[in-house]
Formats: C-alpha cells, sequence, structure tokens
C-alpha cells in the first residue's frame, strides 16, 4: 500500500489513527503491529510470514544471549540472530544475481519481498545494540514486533534504530508535547505528499516521456539529467517526510533523512546530507567497527571501498549499482587526498575572498556534474543503458539524434517547453530558499497582535491545498510509482 493512495489516505490512515487513540496506552502497541501487518499484507500477503518468522526468531535468538551471557554459546546465538536477517536478505534480493552473473548459473528469478533491505538492518541492529548493552532486550514480543513492523517506515525508512523510539514503545505518549507533534506532524506528511505526488511524479512523467522518444538533442539530454535526480530526490524525500510526519502523529520522533543535499560542495558533505540514516547505519555498524579511519592509509582506503560496495549492493543486485557505489568510494578517497593536499591552514592563508568564491563555485559545480552522472547510472537498468544517457550529456552516443528534421526539433522542443516549469519548481524545491522565505514571513507576521492566528490559518490552508491538489492529481491520474519499493 503507497502512502500516496486514496486507500491508504481516506480508509486505512484515519482508521488507524481513531483506533490507535481509542484504545488505552497498553494496547496501543498491538493496533500498531496488527495495523502494520495489516499494511504490509495489502501489497505482500505472502511475505508477511517471512518478517514474523524473521521477528520471531530474532526475539528467541536475543533471549538466549540473555540467558546464556555469561557462557561461550553466547556468541553464537549473537551470530546467528545477525545472520539469519542477512541470509534472507541474499537469498531474496542477491541469490538470483550472483548465481547468473558471478558463477553463469541460470537461475529463476525470486519476487524481492517489499521493503526488506530496511527491516533487515533494523533487526540487525538492534541485535547488535542489545548484545553489546546499549540498549534492553524488549521483553515483550508485540512491542518488539510493533518496533520492527511500524508502518510508516517499514517499507521505504527511514531506518529507525531501537533506542530512538525505544520510550514511547514502552512508556507511551509524551501528551506534554503531544498536540504541537501532531500539528508538526500533519504539515510534514502534507509537504512530503506534495513533494511525491505534485513533483516527483510529474517529473517522472517527463523522464518516462524522454525514454520514449528513444532520441534526444543536447538540450533534451542535460533536462532529462535534471529531471532524473531531481524525481529521486522528491520522491524518496518525500515518502521520508511523510514517514516522519506520521511518526509524529502517532507520538514517535523519527530521525531526519534529508537535509537539502544539492547544495553540497563536495561529495562527503552530500552523503551527510542524502539518505542520512543509511550512511549512519554503515558508518556505525560496518565502518567504525572495521576501523574507521584509525588505520593506515591503504586499510583505510579499503574500508571506505567495502562500506560503498555494500551500499551499493544494498539498493539493488545489478552492476550498475555496485559502479555507483564504487565511484562514490573513490571520489570520497580522491577527496580526502586532495583535502590533505591543499586544506591545511598553510594553503588558506594564501587564497584571497576571490579565489575562495571561484573554488566554492567551482566545487559546487563539480558536485552537481558527479550527482547528475552517479544517478544516470543508479537510475538505468544497465550499465550500456547508463553510458549512453552519460554520453549523450555530451552529445554523443546512441541516444543523440543525427541529421534531426524540423519534426523531431518540434517535438523536443515541445516536451522540455511543457515541462520547463516544473523542472524549475523541482529545482528551487530542492534548496532552502522555501523554507528560508517562509520563515521570513512566519517572523514578518509575528510581529502582529493577531500574527500567530495568521500563520496558523496560512498553515491550515496549505496543508488543506496540498492535500485537495494530491487527492485530485491521484483520482485523474494513473503515473504514481514509488522508486524505492524496489530496494
Amino acid at each position: 500500500m503507497l502512502f500516496s493512495s486514496i486507500t491508504f489516505l481516506y480508509l486505512f490512515l484515519p482508521f488507524t489513527i481513531l483506533l490507535y487513540f481509542l484504545i488505552p496506552q497498553k494496547g496501543r502497541n498491538f493496533v500498531l503491529l496488527v495495523m502494520s501487518l495489516l499494511f504490509y499484507a495489502w501489497g505482500e500477503p505472502v511475505y508477511v510470514l517471512l518478517m514474523l518468522a524473521q521477528i520471531v526468531v530474532s526475539y528467541v535468538l536475543l533471549w538466549l544471549v540473555d540467558k546464556f551471557r555469561a557462557s561461550r554459546a553466547v556468541r553464537i546465538f549473537y551470530i546467528l540472530s545477525v545472520f539469519l536477517p542477512f541470509a534472507a536478505l541474499f537469498y531474496f534480493k542477491y541469490f538470483h544475481f550472483f548465481m547468473d552473473t558471478i558463477f553463469g548459473i541460470q537461475t529463476k528469478a525470486i519476487a524481492l519481498p517489499i521493503g526488506i533491505s530496511f527491516y533487515t538492518f533494523q533487526i540487525a541492529s538492534y541485535c547488535v545494540d542489545v548484545y553489546r548493552g546499549r540498549v534492553k532486550r524488549q521483553r515483550n514480543l508485540v512491542t518488539y514486533a510493533a518496533y520492527v513492523t511500524l508502518f510508516p517506515q517499514l517499507v521505504a525508512g527511514p531506518i529507525v534504530r531501537y533506542s530512538e523510539i525505544e520510550q514511547t514503545l514502552t512508556q507511551g505518549i509524551d501528551f506534554s508535547s503531544f498536540y504541537e507533534n501532531f500539528k508538526r506532524g500533519v504539515v510534514r506528511f502534507a509537504v512530503g505528499m506534495g513533494k511525491k505526488v505534485l513533483i516527483a511524479n510529474v517529473i517522472g512523467e517527463f523522464v518516462t516521456e524522454v525514454v520514449a522518444l528513444g532520441t534526444r538533442n543536447l538540450a533534451l539530454s542535460w533536462a532529462y539529467a535534471i529531471a532524473v535526480s531531481l524525481q529521486i530526490y522528491f520522491d524518496f524525500s518525500g515518502y521520508s517526510d511523510m514517514a516522519i510526519g506520521l511518526g509524529g502523529i502517532l507520538g514517535f520522533q523519527f530521525p531526519e533523512n534529508f537535509r537539502y543535499p544539492f547544495i553540497s560542495r563536495s561529495v562527503t558533505e552530500f552523503w551527510r546530507r542524502w539518505h542520512i540514516t543509511l550512511g549512519a547505519w554503515f558508518r556505525d555498524y560496518v565502518y567504525i567497527p572495521m576501523g574507521g579511519n584509525r588505520v593506515s592509509m591503504p586499510r583505510w582506503i579499503l574500508n571506505i571501498l567495502v562500506v560503498w560496495l555494500f551500499t551499493g549492493l544494498w539498493h539493488g543486485a545489478g552492476w550498475n549499482f555496485i559502479t555507483w557505489g564504487l565511484l562514490f568510494a573513490v571520489l570520497l578517497v580522491v577527496e580526502k587526498g586532495v583535502g590533505k593536499l591543499f586544506g591545511g591552514k598553510k594553503y588558506a592563508a594564501n587564497i584571497t575572498d576571490f579565489a575562495k568564491a571561484v573554488i566554492g563555485i567551482l566545487k559546487q559545480g563539480y558536485v552537481i556534474f558527479v550527482i547528475l552522472v552517479s544517478f544516470l547510472i543508479f537510475h538505468n537498468d544497465s550499465l550500456s543503458g547508463a553510458i549512453a544517457d552519460i554520453q549523450s550529456l555530451f552529445a554523443q552516443g546512441n541516444y543523440i539524434a543525427h541529421n534531426i528534421g524540423s519534426m523531431e526539433k518540434a517535438v523536443y522542443a515541445y516536451i522540455l517547453r511543457n515541462r520547463i516549469v516544473i523542472l524549475c519548481v523541482g529545482l528551487i524545491g530542492s534548496t532552502p530558499l522555501p523554507l528560508w522565505i517562509w520563515t521570513k514571513v512566519q517572523e514578518w507576521l509575528q510581529g502582529y497582535r493577531i500574527g500567530d492566528r495568521v500563520v496558523c490559518v496560512l498553515m491550515d490552508m496549505m496543508v488543506l491545498g496540498l492535500m485537495v491538489l494530491c487527492t485530485a492529481y491521484l483520482i485523474d491520474g494513473s503515473f504514481n510509482p514509488f522508486l524505492y519499493f524496489r530496494f
């Protein structure tokens, strides 16, 4: 079930919220569990059993970890608790790819359970944290199952650790700040819905149109590259906003997942702003245990390569995802090396303000170009298609039309002219500018006696307007994909 669907918006969600708050606190985790299983079973009726089996197995293994903590057997139970979820993930997501591609053995493709990458990481992080004493083992199976299956972030994140929502799960909602959190949650959900339905979906239509053409000119090639990056960003960040908003409505505080990544001036900064919870997971559970950056240079490079190979594979079993991950590994290593050579105080002191401004612009341009190229790799199903897309940025390759006639020119111009507004909206919306403008307007209005009331009215009108527009689009249109469902 998609958040951006009429069924979810006007049937599932209102009923869940009503039931959740009508039930006494002791029964709310059970309501969350039942409704989350219903949410998942709507699209994956069979694989809900797989998820439940993993929950029960990890619960039992961690019970054994606690029971035999003083014996040598504890490591066996701990290793199994982490290994088994990843074994299931490997079978469903990577077995076919490795058998066919690496070993040349033809196997039947296996259907990928929705959200398995997300809930596998949540189970694994919980098992590691319990074993290392970072959190106490949850003795109530229903509460633990509610954590794993929590429907707002079950199928697309953000990746939530047990410690981040333990208090709400075990002690209930903090009603002293509930009203404000609920209101912020509604606004966040509406904004996320707008990003997904009104921007990502419309830009996605443009991407589909360009692909259907088969050929394109240089201007359309660059517009297509920008559109692909914006579609992925608004699709995923919109879904994350909806998840965070739903969490706030239900009394949870989920971690942020995006912080305007396209304003970054380095690839390192970009990955501190993009899919933050995934990067933090790999940092805390893979990179740091391997030694992080407190090792020799060759070992550090190996650590980076391993982490980004896994990051690429996490997104999908394909050479394009592996290439995508390793590309970022190489860029991060290069940035670190360049930073050591030219980032010291000695060099910084000799740079004029004008030179710093030029370097800043060059850095921004470099990051934007890298991101455009990387997401062309990410978006394609094959490396050959990605290479052709990248070549088209330089008026080369199979996608560039040669000897263009007047009819083709008219078609290219019409498609680009028809979508230029939404691309501009996407570019502006991917920066902090809209939030900055709203903050300034809010500050100006609050200088008046009735300013707070006006702000509330404007906020309510915005939420209502977004939901009406999104509903109209969903009823009228049929284009409503979600890219991260395949992960």
